[in-house]
């Protein structure tokens, strides 16, 4: 096996830089020449006649390109180039299989990796910092940590004896691997064609509209790195349409998706309703929603638990599942932290992602913007909010809002429950003396269980924090921000209404796209039938 792999490093892009002037200059060329982004299926790269524009999310001028849309005999063509090529995708050793991805990794690394943080801040309005631990590290980081990670599961030994040999056979599913990808992160549009693709599996990937020009150039990389053609397949188009032919195939044999809890419900019920027509069971991997907390003791440093606020709630709009949502602070500490929440947020500047000036972008599309500002709109007139900071919203130029966060004198108001995936947190007082009570209100207040984090000095309060909220959270944080997940360091997902916590960046994802084999070699096959107990009984001795 091979030596394991280091996570990516993150440069740092400061003014001046080398690594900043490549960005620069990709961002140019990308932002003047819009991209006709086609189909690909069977490596066959289809431009149709039916063709949808995309723009920046911070410009609504710049026009960034437009994609093909694919009708049903192109998911249809779809399908079956990802099953005819799946036998010999098959046969290609796990090393050989590794050896693409590693040179992927090396590629996002290296020669790919401006064009694909150039894409990620136009496409999804994301800073160079946000595409950088991104595009870049996390993108690198699946690819080189699953080839390592399925080497490991390859190996796993089994007991065998003198006169046998027994081992694990790695076999893909026996069918095609539906994909189904986000806008938010361009590492996880690359990490769910490929982490199936890996073990063999044959793929149809159907990328968010949303963030279609990233998703053109991880194919592009997979490519130049040796990928063969039909492992993977681009289809875009109406989400609803394609899924519900893909799922209607009787060779499909599993979902690996990240998006909302509501449609990947909606994608789980169409499987159960066909599930007598499909050859096999199908692997069902779902990352969804989350209503991500962060609960701080009387013991809270302010400084530390006010940076965690703003970095994880705000990072990237708050478009992240991992985002801090929701905050339950001490009245002792209150005060405090809001005033340097507020004082943080007064110096954050929002803008067009591209100048280095702006801690945040804008938000991913007008759908985003109305649900967004119409949480605010609501949260301005209630009695029961009070705006700490921020707010304000407008969609002239781009579809920009405030970071904001809104004390709630209701631990169960809306602002605490729902899911907005906004740069809006929302934070309830609580006694001090009411901290047992506080955590068993975090861990039932909402449906979801995917990241939350503790705030406290004192070691009691953490670990009845650990013990108490054990179910609340897949990803769990003390003293530091609910968001950051690194491959290898905190494999990624959560419980409940957040998905199937399958660990992306881990062996345990990996496991559910192979269908093991077990082989059981005899070296001393029996020459007789009959076993000990048949022979003839001995004659007894008369007294």
């Amino acid at each position: 096996m091979s030596e394991a792999p280091r996570n990516e490093p993150v440069l740092a892009y400061v003014p001046g830089s080398a690594e900043r002037a490549l960005v620069d200059a990709e961002i140019s060329q990308q932002a003047q020449e819009p991209l006709s982004v086609p189909l690909v299926i069977g490596g066959e790269r289809i431009v149709t006649s039916a063709q949808q524009a995309f723009s920046a999310p911070h410009r609504h001028t710049l026009q960034l390109g437009q994609y093909s849309l694919a009708e049903p005999a192109h998911v249809a063509r779809a399908i079956d180039a990802a099953l005819a090529q799946k036998q010999s995708w098959a046969a290609w050793s796990l090393a050989e299989r590794a050896a693409v991805f590693r040179r992927a990794g090396d590629l996002v690394s290296g020669p790919w990796r401006a064009r694909l943080l150039a894409a990620t801040m136009l496409n999804q309005s994301k800073t160079v910092h946000q595409a950088e631990i991104d595009a870049a590290c996390e993108l690198a980081d699946f690819f080189r940590f699953n080839a390592h990670f399925a080497e490991q599961l390859a190996e796993q030994p089994l007991i065998s004896s003198a006169a046998e040999h027994n081992q694990f056979e790695l076999r893909p599913l026996d069918g095609f691997v539906y994909a189904v990808t986000p806008f938010n992160f361009t590492a996880i549009a690359g990490n769910l064609p490929t982490a199936p693709a890996l073990l063999g599996n044959t793929v149809i990937w159907k990328p968010s509209p949303l963030a279609a020009l990233s998703a053109h150039y991880i194919l592009a990389v997979l490519e130049a790195a040796g990928l063969p053609p039909g492992v993977i397949n681009v289809v875009h188009g109406d989400p609803g349409a394609i899924s519900a032919q893909v799922l209607d195939h009787p060779a499909f044999s599993g979902l690996h998706f990240t998006g909302s809890s509501a449609i990947f419900q909606g994608l789980w019920r169409a499987i159960g309703e066909r599930i007598g027509q499909y050859r096999s069971y199908p692997r069902l991997v779902g990352e969804t929603g989350g209503k991500d907390f962060i609960v701080a003791h009387p013991s809270a440093d302010v400084t530390a638990l006010a940076v965690a606020i703003v970095r994880g709630g705000f990072e990237y709009q708050g478009q992240k599942c991992s985002a801090a949502s929701r905050v339950y602070l001490p009245r002792s500490l209150a005060a405090q932290v809001q005033a340097e929440v507020r004082g943080m947020v007064a110096e954050i500047r929002v803008g067009d992602p591209t100048d280095a000036q702006h801690f945040m972008g804008a938000v991913i599309g007008r759908a985003a913007f109305t649900r967004i500002s119409g949480y605010l709109e609501r949260a301005r007139l209630d009695p029961e909010c009070r705006i700490v900071c921020g707010g304000g919203f407008d969609d002239t130029l781009g579809y920009f809002v405030e970071p904001t966060l809104v004390e709630v004198t209701d631990p169960k108001h809306a602002l605490m429950r729902e899911e907005i995936f906004g740069p809006v947190v929302a934070c309830f007082v609580y006694d001090d003396h009411h901290f047992a009570q506080v955590l068993a209100l975090c861990d039932e207040s909402t449906k979801y269980a995917l990241t939350g984090a503790i705030f406290a000095r004192d070691p009691a309060a953490v670990e009845l924090a650990r013990t108490r909220l054990a179910m609340a959270a897949g990803n769990f944080y003390i003293n530091d921000k609910p968001t950051g997940a690194v491959v290898g360091q905190q494999p990624f997902g959560g419980a409940r209404l957040s998905g199937t916590n399958d660990k992306a960046g881990s062996p345990w994802n990996l496991m559910r796209w192979a269908s093991p084999r077990v082989v059981k070699e005899n070296l001393n096959p029996p020459q007789d039938f009959r076993y000990p107990f048949l022979a003839p009984a001995r004659a007894t001795l008369k007294s």
